[in-house]
């Protein structure tokens, strides 16, 4: 290999994942720059409700990164710190709260992948480091089909990123290597305590991407304001309670309804931000009122740049969701999918689609077809 081509820049977050992605690269000879982002400051973005403890606050990033520069120095390797916090805000978090705010349900993983990851991190990555790839310690591959390299599940379906990665392009998936594609997450601990990594036992971070674990309703009360309004049955029209923003909700819910001793019982099955109403269905009519068969998509994104003919796909609308046959077909720049009944598919969530284990692409649920009701 070239010095250009032995050169790649690797996320480093403080994880377990990342740093053994490190130890990998650097034994397969590659020259592995560590770079740690921040892209999240809770003085800067008004991040005071919500958080689980004080330890939740700003320190995090600090132990973040002493535990990724412990690893780099451990291994051997240089490492850098960059800050998208304005870029993350702009491409990332404004879309989150305005689609809070129209009731959906957004991902922010996926674009905080998209737009801050292989996006700002890569173009920087090159910029700076004059690196032919990058490395990131996702779960899953990419995998060269038919001379397309497509993305691929990790071999840990358990553990498998596809999909957040599904708005990526194809000049994208070509720049990135995912080290620990190929490994369960109990290789990656084991290879991690093996090789001494400081952070060999530590828990995977959870919640927002790179804001963390959150209270999610007080969360967004930093940047929503609440309005009360009436939670209504469906079916009777009759006012069981009072919800605190119809926004903090999502669809099949069933907990923290502010119902007293009806909310076990009881699922969100619809929101009306025009009417700031809060509709609900008993448990016994729950599979009549959540169920849908098809749904409408936009802004879809197909990785490898064209449309397969192939109509028969499996479709995934949650991570870790098992994945569920169906059907395509494309009209303009729509996507419409029908599918077996699956429960509490909402607006504003991201329908993914697979063929095998190639990873087609995803995008944004609009609308819902016609359900039981």
């Amino acid at each position: 290999m070239s010095n250009f081509d032995k050169r790649i820049v690797l996320g480093m977050s403080g994880g377990v994942d990342s740093s053994v992605c490190a130890y990998l690269l650097k034994q397969q000879g590659y020259e592995v720059i560590g770079l740690f982002m921040q892209n999240w400051d809770e003085c800067v973005n008004n991040d005071v409700l919500g958080h689980i403890s004080n330890e939740d606050k700003t320190c995090n990033v600090y132990k973040d990164f002493s535990d990724a520069k412990a690893v780099a120095d451990k291994l051997g390797i240089e490492i850098h710190k960059v800050d998208f916090i304005k870029e993350y805000w702009d491409e990332v978090f404004t879309y989150v709260i305005k689609e809070y705010k129209e009731g959906a349900t957004p991902n922010p993983d996926v674009l905080c992948n998209k737009y801050i990851k292989f996006r700002e991190f890569l173009n920087y990555a090159k910029e700076k480091f004059n690196c032919s790839k990058i490395a990131m310690g996702h779960y899953a591959n990419v995998t060269k089909i038919d001379g397309v390299n497509c993305l691929t599940k990790a071999v840990d379906e358990n553990k498998d990123q596809t999909y957040f990665l599904c708005w990526l392009d194809q000049e994208q998936v070509d720049a990135v290597t995912f080290p620990i594609g190929n490994l369960t997450k109990d290789e990656v601990r084991r290879i991690a305590q093996e090789q001494g990594l400081v952070n060999w036992d530590k828990k995977d971070s959870t919640g927002i991407c790179f804001i963390g674990e959150r209270k999610f309703k007080e969360f967004l009360k930093n940047y929503i304001t609440p309005t009360t309004g009436r939670i209504l049955d469906v079916i009777s029209n009759k006012r069981l309670g009072t919800h605190d923003g119809v926004m903090f909700y999502t669809i099949g819910q069933n907990r923290d309804l502010n119902m007293g001793g009806n909310s076990d019982k009881y699922f969100v099955c619809e929101k009306d931000i025009s009417t700031n109403t809060l509709w609900v269905v008993e448990k016994k009519f729950k599979d009549k009122y959540l169920t849908s068969t098809s749904c409408t998509v936009v802004e879809f994104n197909w990785i490898n740049g064209f449309v397969p003919t192939n109509d028969e796909v499996q479709i995934r609308f949650r991570h870790r969701q098992p994945l569920i046959n169906g059907r395509f077909s494309v009209k303009s720049d729509k996507v419409f999918l029908e599918y077996a009944p699956t429960l509490s598919v909402a607006k504003g969530q991201f329908a993914v689609l697979y063929q095998g284990n190639i990873c087609l692409g995803g995008g944004i649920i609009k609308k819902l077809g016609i359900t039981n009701h």
